[in-house]
């Protein structure tokens, strides 16, 4: 699990870290100058202004991590109820020739990505979405 963490950790870094760099240094230098500490001016100020990164990493890395079938069998083995994750169980069923219960596990799969990467594409919708929001 550890190994899926760190091979997935691109993911959750781009993202925050570029909405970590779109935050004006100019409200940090007066929160640094109101008297503010680092981590004060950090939960208030930043976080709050690089939300929509910080959700985009989170759901990213979630996504491709939902669906990592390497380093999960190399690192933590195909231990039934353990460390088993549903591309395991595809592949486990590929294996023993149950196709049906494999095409529906990955379907499952396919539906369960769609909609997690449909409900961020919902929340960091923008002027130049595809659909723009009328107001």
């Amino acid at each position: 699990m550890v190994g899926s963490v760190l091979y997935s950790l691109p993911f959750t870094v781009q993202p925050m870290a570029a909405a970590f760099a779109l935050v004006d240094p100019t409200l940090i230098n007066a929160s640094a100058t109101l008297g503010a500490s680092r981590i004060r001016t950090f939960v208030r100020i930043i976080l709050p202004l690089s939300i929509g990164g910080v959700i985009t990493g989170i759901v990213l890395t979630f996504a491709h991590t939902l669906g990592e079938f390497g380093v999960v069998l190399m690192v933590g083995g195909d231990i039934p109820r353990i460390s088993q994750t549903i591309s395991i169980a595809i592949y486990d069923k590929v294996q023993a020739l149950d196709y049906t219960a494999a095409n529906h596990a990955a379907l499952l799969l396919l539906v369960l990505s769609f909609a997690i990467l449909s409900m961020l594409y919902a929340l960091n919708r923008s002027i130049w979405a595809v659909w723009p929001l009328h107001r």
